[in-house]
């Protein structure tokens, strides 16, 4: 990956390990609407985009705002687990001179907030969320905008996470995807969806972004 000095991250299951909380919130969540999410529904119908979860739980369309309420409120009352050795990988990275970025389908408040919490706080030049983007993964928007934002041309990016989703996106924007396997349920087929890179853990990162391109021939 000598060329690349952009790397652009997923959240949930990249750089935090949220399989667990986010099927918990979900589950209470739906449950005080009267619904229950069945652990083998909630395995084969698994996508990042929870208006598609709630379709497949059947949740009516005019409850959706109040699930997303329900689901802030309990997965919140956990503190965010960093992926294993993630932090000290974004910091090292940093010093090696690699622009880095978050785009997520996950709200802005929460994953600006787990930033926080995990002492991240001025690691990324960029965030984007679900919010922030009119079509969530896997259009490529999320990516797109990071990009522009940070001034980088595709060549040079490269997109890590997941999940199918997230190998897609980066594909449909044309950089560079590695795929990091994850506790999330549709992150078994991460393989088959052929990211450029597949690496077991985050700290394998370290072996394969040394310097930027920009930085190592300066």
């Amino acid at each position: 990956m000598d060329s690349i000095d952009a790397i652009f991250f997923d959240w949930d299951g990249t750089l935090v390990d949220s399989a667990q909380m986010a099927y918990c919130a979900l589950w209470k969540s739906l449950g005080n609407l009267g619904i229950v999410v069945e652990r083998s529904l909630y395995e084969r119908a698994y996508s990042p985009d929870w208006y598609a979860m709630y379709e497949a739980f059947g949740l009516p369309r005019e409850k959706w705002q109040e699930a997303d309420d329900l689901w802030l409120q309990h997965y919140g009352r956990n503190p965010p687990d960093a992926a294993p050795g993630a932090p000290g990988v974004l910091r090292e990275l940093g010093r090696r001179g690699y622009c880095l970025g978050i785009v997520s389908s996950g709200a802005r408040s929460r994953v600006c907030g787990e930033i926080e919490a995990l002492g991240l706080n001025g690691t990324f030049q960029v965030v984007v969320c679900g919010e922030d983007v009119g079509n969530r993964k896997p259009h490529p928007e999320g990516l797109e905008r990071a990009m522009t934002e940070t001034g980088r041309a595709r060549e040079v990016c490269c997109y890590v996470g997941d999940t199918p989703e997230d190998m897609e996106m980066g594909k449909r924007a044309h950089v560079r995807t590695i795929g990091i396997p994850s506790r999330y349920p549709n992150s078994r087929t991460l393989v088959r969806h052929g990211p450029d890179l597949c690496i077991e853990s985050i700290t394998e990162l370290l072996t394969h972004f040394t310097a930027p391109i920009s930085r190592s021939s300066a």
